[in-house]
């Protein structure tokens, strides 16, 4: 984990000092570590008396509504005037888990308007000028266990409690995909153990977030390792591709998919996976990979996205067929790179 620097440090005091309204805005499609991060630092800064709100551009599954606080988020698609008004007149804006204001979707135009300082705090590389202040860490598993860091070296350590500590906590295991990737560092062991101490219960967590989905999900995902998915031995390669109308045949709600992409990894010899989910206008591309395997530069090079060297994202202009086709053309070309991982 990277050092905040001190001067950053009373950057950030210095705007909170004159009581502002403050908003907490997260990325369209927010995932456990979106609104990990958010609801914590929601709950941290409320503990402290300041007027919080907390925005998202579109709905978060179903799964990750047990987080303290979840119901007092505004959802851009489901009440975007509200969303609007928020944005516009509230004075302190703190992105979280995005790097780039256009993750912001419907709301990105009206975020670049806002006249409201804005403190960006992400884990993703390559951060946008949009910030007044920047605390980007591409050495965090996390954005939660940034967000973490800063609350500490702010001296808000009184004002932590059990709900900031379980959404911080939700936000780094979902990240880590349960600590299987992302946290090979002593420093994200070390906040899990100081998330304990405050007594989360981690087996619970787990349960709420991996154990709670509906049937109709559990058979999407058979359906898509069945019937969906191709693999190539010889690339070290595997993929699942949706449509909306096998998404519509399984009534697919907003969180189902979470997590297909990882799937693939699990065959033996598989070293990228992909998943290709049809949206309205485009393709959503997810990408993952084990080892050194950089699928950050690929869905940058080909998929208009970016992320991490083992999670990105993108999408697609064109329909599915169009889409798996040019994905499998692309396969040859970094043959080397996957035989050599």
């Amino acid at each position: 984990m990277q050092k905040i620097e001190q001067s950053t440090i009373s950057q950030v005091k210095s705007l909170l000092v004159n009581n502002p309204k403050i908003l907490i805005i997260t990325h369209n499609n927010p995932d456990g570590d979106a609104l990990g991060s958010t609801l914590g630092l929601f709950h941290c800064l409320k503990n402290q008396g300041f007027w919080v709100a907390m925005i998202t551009p579109n709905d978060f599954p179903e799964f990750l509504q047990w987080m303290p606080g979840n119901e007092l988020i505004v959802s851009g698609f489901s009440a975007k005037n509200l969303a609007i008004d928020r944005i516009t007149n509230v004075d302190l804006i703190f992105c979280l888990d995005f790097n780039q204001a256009n993750r912001l979707a419907s709301l990105e135009e009206t975020f670049n308007k806002s006249k409201a300082k804005k403190i960006l705090i992400d884990h993703h590389p390559n951060p946008g000028n949009f910030p007044d202040i920047c605390i980007s860490d591409v050495t965090v598993s996390s954005c939660a266990e940034k967000v973490w860091q800063l609350m500490n070296l702010m001296d808000w350590k009184k004002y932590i409690d059990l709900k900031v500590a379980e959404c911080i906590f939700a936000g780094i295991m979902t990240d880590t995909g349960a600590f299987s990737f992302n946290s090979s560092t002593q420093d994200t062991y070390k906040v899990v153990s100081e998330l304990l101490d405050y007594g989360v219960n981690k087996d619970r967590i787990f349960d709420l977030v991996y154990n709670n989905f509906s049937a109709d999900r559990m058979r999407l995902l058979g359906y898509c390792l069945e019937q969906k998915m191709k693999v190539f031995p010889e690339y070290k390669t595997a993929f699942i591709s949706i449509t909306k109308q096998e998404l519509n045949n399984f009534n697919f709600k907003s969180g189902d998919t979470e997590g297909f992409v990882n799937y693939p990894l699990s065959i033996k010899g598989i070293k990228f996976a992909a998943l290709f989910i049809e949206n309205k206008s485009f393709i959503k591309a997810s990408f993952r990979s084990k080892g050194a395997f950089n699928v950050n530069e690929l869905a940058k090079t080909h998929f208009e996205g970016g992320g991490h060297i083992n999670a990105a994202g993108g999408e697609f202009k064109g329909s599915m067929e169009e889409n798996n086709a040019f994905f499998e053309g692309l396969l040859p070309s970094y043959k080397n790179k996957l035989i050599e991982e």
